[in-house]
C-alpha cells in the first residue's frame, strides 16, 4: 500500500475535513502574500480530546517544477485534555492560521490536513505570478 492511497479529497463545502486555502488567484512576483488555511470553515469540524484536528501542511509547487516546497506545518496541541478528563481542559486549538510568503513563479498551493479519526486529506489552489 502507498501512502498516496489513503489521502482523502472532496469539497470543503461539504466535507468538513477538507483543509480550505484562502488566496489570492494572482500576485505579483517577489511581493509578499498571505495565505490562509482552515479545516471546518463551511462545516464546523470537532475540535474535542476525542477528535480533532491535528494539523495542517501547506506546500507549494513551482508549474514547471518536479517536486513541492514545504511552506509551513502548523500543529494543534491543545483539544481540552486535562488531568480532570477529557475536553474539561482550560484551551482548544481551533484549525486554522495564516502564513505570509512571497513566490516568483505561478504554481499550486496543496494543503494537507491529518484529522486523528479520519486520517489525511488533501486540496489544492492554482496561484499565478502576473
Amino acid at each position: 500500500m502507498k501512502l498516496t492511497e489513503l489521502v482523502q479529497t472532496g469539497d470543503w463545502k461539504g466535507e468538513k475535513h477538507v483543509p480550505v486555502i484562502e488566496a489570492p488567484d494572482s500576485v505579483s512576483g517577489g511581493e509578499v502574500f498571505k495565505v490562509e488555511v482552515s479545516v471546518g470553515k463551511e462545516i464546523p469540524h470537532p475540535n474535542t480530546t476525542e477528535h480533532h484536528i491535528r494539523w495542517i501542511a501547506l506546500y507549494f509547487k513551482p508549474g514547471d517544477g518536479k517536486f513541492p516546497y514545504e511552506v509551513a506545518k502548523l500543529n494543534f496541541e491543545s483539544h481540552g485534555e486535562s488531568v480532570a478528563g477529557a475536553n474539561q481542559g482550560p484551551v482548544f486549538t481551533e484549525p486554522s492560521g495564516t502564513v505570509r510568503m512571497k513566490i516568483s513563479v505561478s504554481g499550486t498551493l496543496m494543503a494537507v490536513s491529518y484529522c486523528n479519526i479520519h486520517g489525511l486529506w488533501e486540496n489544492s489552489v492554482e496561484i499565478r505570478v502576473e
